[in-house]
């Protein structure tokens, strides 16, 4: 077995001792300080020189010690996921991230590749954190979220299209993005509407909820509407394929999954021959910047996060506050804006 080289002299690690001697005051004081423990009185002037003398030494606080002390960390463990880039999804947690590190969370973002469901709770329970955001994609379990609360962890919430049972839910509900979609095509009546489905790796967590909410605004719409399904790969010669056999499907509209797969497909008619909205109107969903550029202008569905109480003050409520009943807020608001593809 290697072993690690014995840490030199020169090179050791300063400690909350050295800034006690180099401020001339105590372990405790430079423990106050350093912890922002307001319910001590120490001048500002001692605060500051505590301060400098543990920026001058390069001293930070040992977070393992400072969690035994405390009698649980200050860790919100976010598992990544291997999914595709959805930029809402992506603004989300960097929002996110930032808003906990400003109440003084330390934020972890763990990989998790490679183990199954089960290591990988026992993996991130090892961490001790006090919380864990687990994104939509990762597996996460009833018995997980009991492994997790049993080794410290006061909130687990799940961010993704459906609750998990057992733990608090941040839930981007789909369907009413597929919903919205078709109800503007009814609305336009359009009653042939075809509903692309990405076949990328991951986009499913996505797409088929989609599509579930596209087929129950048709069929509750006494319409007589039909749903197609169409699956389609992001590249120009899979939507060639489609747009050149698009008369025979007999369709006179599509809800595209979003404004790239939209955009893509209504180039890819277009080609063919297709007019856009004439013969076959266009909706996608992200409003990109891109899409208003198009000719024509691409019709989408809208999409905004929003909550009642910003997420991170939330997770730390529930932190401070544990052991309440699972709760659930719907972040995802969805709103169809017409253009000239529909």
């Amino acid at each position: 077995m290697s072993q690690l080289p014995e840490q030199s002299a020169r090179t050791s690690v300063p400690t909350s001792a050295d800034v006690a001697r180099a401020a001339g005051v105590s372990r405790a004081t430079v423990s106050y300080v350093l912890n922002d423990n307001t319910t001590v009185r120490i001048s500002d002037a001692t605060r500051r020189r505590v301060r400098e003398a543990a920026s001058g030494l390069g001293y930070v606080p040992h977070a393992a010690a400072r969690s035994l002390r405390a009698g649980h960390s200050r860790m919100v463990l976010l598992p990544a996921v291997h999914l595709p880039a959805v930029p809402l999804q992506q603004r989300f947690l960097t929002d996110l991230q930032s808003d906990l590190r400003r109440l003084d969370y330390t934020v972890v973002q763990y990989g998790s590749a490679g183990l199954d469901a089960d290591e990988a709770v026992r993996a991130w329970a090892e961490l001790r954190p006090v919380a864990v955001v687990a994104p939509g994609g990762v597996r996460l379990t009833s018995q997980g979220i009991s492994v997790l609360t049993r080794s410290g962890a006061k909130a687990v919430i799940t961010l993704g299209p459906q609750p998990v049972e057992g733990a608090h839910a941040l839930v981007l509900d789909q369907r009413g993005v597929g919903a919205g979609a078709v109800r503007h095509l009814l609305g336009r009546g359009r009653r042939r509407i075809g509903v692309v489905m990405p076949q990328e790796a991951g986009l499913a967590l996505f797409s088929e909820p989609r599509l579930a909410g596209a087929l129950h605004a048709a069929e509750t719409s006494a319409t007589g509407a039909r749903i197609q399904p169409l699956p389609l790969r992001y590249e120009e010669s899979s939507a060639a394929e489609l747009a050149a056999r698009w008369r025979a499907l007999g369709l006179d509209s599509v809800f595209a999954y979003d404004d790239e797969y939209a955009m893509l497909l209504m180039r890819a008619l277009q080609d063919a021959g297709v007019e856009v909205p004439a013969e076959t109107a266009v909706v996608g969903a992200g409003d990109l910047l891109l899409g208003r550029l198009l000719r024509p202008r691409l019709s989408t569905v809208r999409m905004e996060l929003a909550t009642a109480q910003p997420p991170a003050e939330m997770i730390d409520r529930l932190v401070r506050h544990p052991g309440g009943a699972p709760e659930r807020h719907d972040l995802l608001r969805a709103e169809t804006v017409a253009r000239e593809s529909s």
